[in-house]
């Protein structure tokens, strides 16, 4: 029996347009983008090992690539993006870098022996399949090592627009994207086959003047909505003006400021390779996501 295609949530014509559009000024916007890049650069820096060739996937304007080029770790770093104006704006500022679907990526069998990715696989409609291209394309003992927002992210924005939607229409649409939890990626990861797959999080708390600012912001990122259609009704202007009225009054700090969470899940597995270590027995495991990439690489 043919196994089911997985639903198609999002539309990806629309997550390439709406990166074109944030590409000219993403830099203004990529505060994320630059801190989990580097928390990636430390993880790969965590290990004892250099790489010979690496690939940046959903790499926007290129900065993850930049940033571990300066770490001298990897001999040759590719870059790709589904938008071509962000593939522009990686190459001006010096990036190999070129057009690629990260929901599809046409790689080589054992083409690389580091695949990263940081913040660009939550918008994949087949996220198992996509991992699975990844460890593909990674050589044997090869390591990949993503970041994506999770589950957590927008928390409070996610809240607001149900409440108001429900409040004044009667119903509730989907607004936001859904994202995976830490629990569905460590499990994924597993799925795909990678060894020793590991996941953990962490939760970057953004202070904004006014919820507006961050509404910006996620189109500066390029992050807005990109849901398939027929899966959204267009926003009443009531219900948006409702539910940042909500905001402004629920999740405000003494300075008037508002909070909005944004949730980071870190992944890291291994191409199967002979002689690695096993993995621990389940409930067992104490380490953090640092220390596994680290003991990977000395083959303790």
């Amino acid at each position: 029996m043919t196994p089911a295609a997985p639903p198609r949530l999002f539309d990806r014509a629309r997550v390439a347009r709406n990166r074109d559009r944030a590409a000219p000024c993403y830099d203004d916007y990529a505060f994320l983008k630059e801190r989990v890049s580097r928390d990636i650069a430390d993880r790969v820096q965590d290990t004892p090992r250099s790489f010979e060739r690496a690939l940046d996937l959903g790499c926007h304007d290129g900065r993850l690539a930049r940033i571990l080029g300066e770490t001298g770790r990897v001999d040759a770093i590719e870059a790709s993006d589904l938008s071509p104006a962000m593939v522009e704006v990686a190459r001006a500022a010096g990036t190999h870098a070129g057009v690629l679907d990260e929901e599809t990526p046409d790689l080589a069998a054992g083409n690389f022996d580091l695949i990263v990715s940081a913040l660009s696989l939550h918008w994949v409609n087949d996220l198992p399949g996509t991992l699975v291209r990844l460890r593909q394309g990674l050589k044997p003992d090869g390591l990949f090592l993503g970041a994506l927002f999770g589950a957590g992210t927008l928390a409070e924005l996610r809240e607001c627009l149900m409440e108001a939607e429900t409040d004044l229409t009667g119903g509730v649409s989907p607004r936001l994207s859904p994202l995976p939890g830490l629990k569905d990626m460590a499990g994924l990861m597993q799925r795909a086959g990678f060894a020793l797959p590991v996941a953990d999080r962490d939760t970057v708390v953004v202070r904004y003047r006014d919820p507006a600012h961050l509404l910006s912001d996620l189109k500066g990122m390029g992050e807005q909505s990109a849901l398939a259609p027929g899966m959204i009704r267009p926003l009443p202007r009531a219900v948006l003006d409702r539910a940042l009225s909500l905001y402004r009054e629920r999740h405000v700090d003494s300075d008037g400021r508002v909070r909005a969470s944004f949730e980071i899940v870190h992944v890291s597995g291994w191409a199967p390779a002979p002689g690695q270590p096993k993995p621990l027995k389940p409930g067992s495991a104490r380490a953090s996501l640092a220390d596994a990439v680290r003991r990977q690489s000395e083959g303790e």
